[in-house]
């Protein structure tokens, strides 16, 4: 960078002593140095990591067999696999493994890894296991559905759902290949892996893990043996600011190269600057709050249509969230097939008045609203907090780390949540599952869905309908099923969905080749360079 000022000392040493590089007011030309939130990690293992954060780290250090690249995020290609052969009557597929490439250890990729890491994933069942379920896979079964000869991989599935889909849920983050070999030699009581996995990488991605310090720092190292070249950057330091004020000024004081999490007043000062660029991508994340059915002041559904008229959605998105939130109150995002974009509710207080008398809601009611402790999530819970009290409901904000928060939700102890849910892949039926259906409400049957977090069981005709839009063949046909669906959620769940984020990423002009797809899972650092 070329910027001349210094910021204050000890946070610029704080920042640059975390790498091996002299703490200067200008980043090394080798390295990208990144102000970016990065709290709400809770696992960096592929096989368990299940927020935006780290699959942002699962994609640049691991493959899949087919994935979404950095040269095109949008279409589905090779990855660890160089080509495959589906038979949809038999319901499998053969894929033919890339030769030549070697993990972080050095050690060969084997056909065994690949059945060795989605077993992995079913063992260990944390978050993310049942992307892989959906194929019919399970812990006991999958050595029989997933085989291997030579260097050929055949995944079989039970269901009756397109190929396509099989595809995109083995694109996913859970499917990622990991060394078998080297987890297991790391194995402590029977935990295959894990705890070394979350201080180590053992993938074959472009970059492999230098050091990772929860709520500090997350640091990479070029792989230089990448199957698909080596790097640009021979080092990627991702320090984590919540602050996007502190964000902005490491950014123009040269200290960091790209700051992530800016408010759009941040984003506004920086117009004018000729050594900053902003680079806006729009993203599948919707934003919402929903109510947890174990908490029984909150399971009237008349609370929960009410609910849809207090938000104040055109006055939040043209004001602090302007540029970064558009208002989408659909559970699958705009610009993909079968979103609905319909926007049927606004803020109209009086209405939502009339709902609650009528439907019998006890005021006034208090609601505990757990709310990740950065913008804009503290913003939008502020505006909650203002816009619900004249109807008698008050809410009592809850601020904590993202990994807090995000903990508490999976073990289904809050009263309000407040937060964003990105798919899992790029297919509807992924946030479909999520909003639209749950298979087994019971406190023991953890899956990663809203639904169950919520302690919420749609009626039998949605779970049935879920499986249907699934199921189905014709393209047109499956997308207006999903529409249906989200018509049906608008209208009757402890949800409401208020905004789809757009990205906005500000960095040195420098910075050339940084590509930030639709979700955090295509987010690649390969390609960057600085001129």
């Amino acid at each position: 960078m070329k910027h001349a000022t210094t910021f204050t000392k000890a946070l610029a040493v704080s920042l640059i002593a975390l790498s091996t590089a002299p703490a200067l007011a200008e980043t090394p030309a080798n390295a990208l140095v990144i102000a970016q939130n990065i709290d709400d990690i809770v696992t960096i293992d592929p096989a368990t990591a299940y927020e935006f954060s780290s699959g942002e780290y699962v994609t640049n250090t691991y493959d899949q067999l087919v994935q979404y690249g950095a040269e095109d995020t949008t279409t589905l290609a090779p990855g660890l696999a160089t080509d495959w052969e589906i038979d949809a009557d038999a319901k499998s597929v053969t894929f033919t493994l890339r030769e030549g490439v070697t993990f972080h250890s050095g050690n060969p990729l084997r056909a065994e890894d690949v059945v060795g890491s989605w077993k992995r994933v079913l063992v260990l069942n944390k978050a993310p296991a049942f992307i892989l379920g959906n194929l019919g896979w399970t812990a006991d079964n999958l050595e029989e559905m997933v085989t291997t000869d030579g260097n050929t991989v055949t995944a079989r599935w039970s269901g009756d759902f397109a190929p396509s889909f099989v595809l995109n849920v083995l694109a996913s983050r859970p499917a990622s290949i990991v060394d078998v070999e080297t987890a297991m030699a790391n194995e402590v009581d029977g935990d295959m892996g894990h705890g070394w996995m979350n201080q180590n990488s053992a993938g074959t991605g472009p970059f492999k893990l230098a050091r990772y310090a929860p709520g500090e720092v997350l640091m990479l190292d070029a792989n230089p043996d990448y199957w698909d070249g080596a790097p640009g950057m021979q080092r990627v330091l991702i320090r984590h600011v919540a602050e996007a004020a502190t964000q902005r000024l490491l950014l123009e004081s040269g200290d960091v190269d790209m700051a992530k999490n800016l408010t759009p007043d941040q984003v506004a000062g920086l117009e004018g600057n000729a050594d900053i660029r902003i680079e806006t991508y729009p993203q599948t994340a919707v934003h919402w709050f929903s109510f947890n059915q174990k908490y029984e002041p909150l399971t009237n559904p008349a609370l929960w249509e009410a609910s849809r008229y207090l938000v104040d959605y055109e006055g939040m998105a043209n004001s602090f969230l302007k540029g970064q939130m558009e208002v989408h109150q659909a559970f699958w995002p705009e610009g993909f097939p079968g979103a609905l974009t319909d926007t049927p509710f606004t803020y109209d207080p009086e209405k939502a008045k009339a709902i609650l008398e009528e439907g019998g809601v006890e005021l006034p009611l208090d609601i505990e609203l757990d709310v990740i402790n950065a913008a804009p999530f503290t913003d939008i819970a502020a505006s909650l907090q203002q816009t619900f009290a004249p109807a008698g409901i008050n809410f009592d904000i809850l601020p904590g780390t993202g990994a807090q928060v995000i903990t508490k939700y999976r073990a289904r102890t809050h009263q309000g949540m407040l937060l964003y849910w990105g798919p899992d892949f790029m297919d509807p039926h992924s946030n479909a599952k999520a909003f639209a259906y749950n298979a087994d409400n019971s406190d023991d049957a953890y899956v990663s869905t809203t639904t169950w977090r919520n302690a919420w069981m749609p009626p039998e005709d949605i779970n049935k309908k879920t499986m249907a839009a699934l199921a189905e063949r014709d393209a047109e046909t499956r997308n207006q099923m999903y529409v249906e669906l989200q018509e049906a959620m608008q209208q009757e769940a402890p949800f409401v969905i208020m905004f789809q984020a757009t990205k906005q990423v500000a960095m040195d002009d420098d910075v050339q080749g940084y590509v930030n797809g639709a979700s955090s899972d295509y987010v690649y650092y390969r390609l960057v360079e600085k001129n």
